[in-house]
């Protein structure tokens, strides 16, 4: 009798919540991707997880939450909350033990009290102002169904099998990108300035498109990129905020070839 494989198909867990998405079209992304399997998990169970031990029968973890937020405080909101303990030894772990990260969307929001988490991922989508890098910075800026043509830059894994452009409606982000400590995977056409934004500070204080008195300065078109963390390989993709993305044949090429890329670490 021949052996069976049991653990063949390449395994992610999914971690969400923190943000609205829908879930079955969001599940919907992995179910046509041959050969992976995928787990969702929600925060914050997702987060005692995140460690070598947690994730021992994962190939990848795959980023479309927003930890450290809480949007029902009753006041400050959103409420900035700390990882739990030991979580941030944990993470640092699991990539120090080569397990690739795919991280999407609102995930570049997470953890705001963690300064290191955005070194992981590459870059902080804030909703309030405060600090990056040592320094002071605005509340970020979001648009929706924005119409957007992402171009691919150079030649890489993760873009195998795109076209040299393709369009998307979603919403970009004028956010904190660190653009000297990642490889660029593609860039976005949409207008990155403040003007075509809207406050997150704003939107959180009931004025939900608005831009008074928020004069951030021009940010990066960077919609995905690539970077090494420890001894893995990590993925960030910018859109991805709702059916446009899901749907799309060309996001869902891109979120594969990220999740086999970064298993390969």
């Amino acid at each position: 009798m021949p052996t069976i494989d049991y653990r063949s198909p390449l395994r992610c867990l999914v971690a969400v919540r923190g943000h609205p998405f829908g879930r079955d079209a969001f599940a919907a992304v992995f179910e046509g991707m041959e050969g992976i399997s995928a787990t969702m998990v929600d925060q914050p169970a997702a987060a005692l997880l995140m460690n070598p031990d947690g994730m021992r029968d994962f190939d990848v973890l795959v980023l479309y939450d927003m930890p450290g937020l809480d949007f029902d405080a009753p006041e400050h909101i959103p409420a900035y909350v700390p990882p739990p303990a030991g979580f941030a030894e944990g993470l640092r772990a699991l990539l120090d033990s080569g397990k690739g990260i795919v991280a999407l969307h609102h995930a570049l929001a997470g953890w705001p009290t963690w300064e290191g988490y955005a070194e992981i991922l590459g870059g902080r989508f804030l909703y309030k102002p405060g600090a990056v890098r040592g320094k002071h910075v605005l509340d970020s800026g979001f648009a929706h169904d924005v119409a957007q043509t992402f171009s691919v830059v150079g030649d890489h894994p993760v873009t195998a099998g795109l076209p040299a452009t393709f369009d998307l409606v979603d919403e970009p982000y004028l956010a904190e990108v660190f653009e000297g400590d990642v490889e660029p995977l593609l860039r976005s056409n949409a207008c990155f300035t403040a003007d075509h934004f809207w406050s997150a500070t704003h939107a959180c204080e009931g004025r939900m498109y608005c831009r008074d008195d928020w004069a951030h300065p021009p940010g990066s078109n960077l919609a995905a990129w690539a970077k090494t963390v420890g001894d893995a390989r990590l993925v960030y993709i910018q859109p991805g905020d709702g059916q446009g993305a899901y749907e799309s044949p060309h996001y869902r090429k891109l979120v594969e070839n990220a999740i086999r890329w970064v298993a390969q670490g």
